[in-house]
């Protein structure tokens, strides 16, 4: 066994709003979250292209219904079936109401928001103000929480965020009491016996798959392998899974995470299948201009820039490969331009008519914008005028809207900025107050 003689000992809560947007939707219509038969799906009136987002626990019951789920495996017909389209304004409003009373329990600083429907709180320093056990001040959340929102948790308690991270998706879920509690102890027969590695944090099909063929069948496996040959074979992340096979996590929750190199993108879902390439460059410099207007706004300026695009599902059907990513080393720049015309420079070097429902665009090897490459070769000064330019239009932009000031490319056909400025998160933002 390792000694965890030296890892720290906190008590951590990992909180989970249980379905949050289709319990949201629930409440909203003075529904049961856990009894009702609802869905939240995007681009519910076009049936053929949306995702279920959330079920409720009884419409995954009934339907099989998951949040990958498409909108044309959904039995919308079936007058049991509530269909919601999101409102993200909404969940979001929610998420802050939840998360205001989580600061109860614990300083504002020992919370970290992990998603709009999960958090990490450190309840180390203060439990003993509201219970008996941590146990019980889990309880006790809840019950606050469902009270004042009518939102059910999910909480697993650990020694580290590791540890309340695997009780709550390995065990809580599936308590009547939806509470779990994992501590170092608890690893070798909680943690060990797991042989669906998909299933724990961290390691998604394709890892589970490399471990598979490296003869890793379950956590125990994991535990007992050398360490050193998963580095080996594996990079950083085999060192990483070894350690979290142990439960070994030594993050502490008021120490945020600072990166050491940052960097800015976007991605679309694009609302249908593209094949036609003029229409796929026109959401190829939408989406670059966005991210370019980004960087301008931190002042920053990249020095490489990469992207992705995924094949539509018919595509990987037919068994070809789900998509494709470049990277190209630029000299450094903001400018809607230059980022616009090595994005599709970079499309075109790949792309070979393949079907396209997926874009996603990168700047990275960020450098501060404090001082303009001139060109011996621009007597005129272009390029400064267009940065120039380019700001005018982030200003326009910040003070009246996105949809203010479009080019008129964003009105042909297949364009999405104009319809997307109005969107939360890639959703329909909706009405908070409805």
């Amino acid at each position: 066994m390792y000694d965890y003689t030296d890892e720290p000992r906190r008590i951590i809560l990992m909180i989970d709003s249980k379905s949050f947007y289709a319990s949201v939707e629930s409440v909203k219509r003075g529904l049961n979250p856990l009894k009702s038969i609802l869905v939240v799906m995007s681009t519910a009136k076009n049936a053929g292209s949306g995702l279920v987002l959330a079920a409720s626990p009884r419409a995954k019951q009934l339907f099989g219904i998951s949040n990958v789920t498409r909108a044309t495996q959904v039995p919308v017909h079936d007058k049991r079936l509530i269909v919601a389209e999101p409102r993200m304004n909404l969940y979001i409003e929610e998420n802050l109401k939840i998360n205001r009373i989580f600061q109860r329990f614990t300083a504002e600083e020992d919370i970290q928001p992990y998603s709009i429907d999960e958090s990490l709180l450190d309840i180390t320093t203060s439990w003993h103000l509201f219970g008996q056990t941590p146990y019980e001040v889990a309880r006790q959340i809840q019950l606050t929480v469902k009270k004042e929102t009518g939102i059910y948790l999910t909480v697993g308690i650990g020694d580290n965020p590791l540890l309340a991270k695997l009780a709550l998706d390995l065990e809580a879920k599936h308590n009547h009491s939806l509470i779990a509690e994992w501590h170092y102890e608890d690893v070798p027969d909680k943690l060990w016996p797991v042989t669906d590695l998909a299933r724990v944090w961290s390691i998604g099909q394709r890892t589970a798959t490399k471990l598979n063929q490296l003869q890793i069948h379950s956590m125990g496996d994991l535990a007992h392998t050398n360490p050193y040959d998963l580095k080996q074979k594996m990079g950083i992340i085999g060192s990483q899974l070894f350690a979290f096979s142990w439960g070994i996590d030594r993050a502490i929750v008021h120490q945020k995470y600072t990166p050491k190199e940052r960097s800015y993108g976007n991605s679309q879902v694009l609302p249908r299948d593209y094949f036609l390439q003029t229409e796929i460059e026109v959401v190829i410099r939408e989406i670059a201009e966005q991210v370019a207007a980004r960087l301008r706004a931190h002042r920053k300026q990249a020095c490489m820039i990469s992207l992705g695009i995924g094949f539509s599902f018919s595509e990987n059907e037919s068994g070809v490969h789900s998509g494709f990513g470049r990277s190209l080393k630029i000299e450094p720049t903001n400018g809607n331009h230059e980022i616009t015309t090595t994005a599709i420079q970079l499309f075109r070097e790949q792309w070979q008519h393949q079907t396209i429902r997926h874009i996603s665009l990168t700047c990275g090897q960020l450098i501060d914008d404090d001082v303009q490459q001139l060109d011996l070769f621009d007597p005129q000064l272009r390029h400064l005028k267009q940065h120039q330019l380019d700001q005018t239009v982030d200003e326009i932009r910040q003070k009246f809207g996105f949809a203010s000031l479009v080019k008129l490319s964003s009105k042909d056909k297949g364009a999405t900025a104009i319809e997307r400025a109005g969107l939360v998160g890639g959703h329909a933002g909706g009405n908070a107050y409805d």
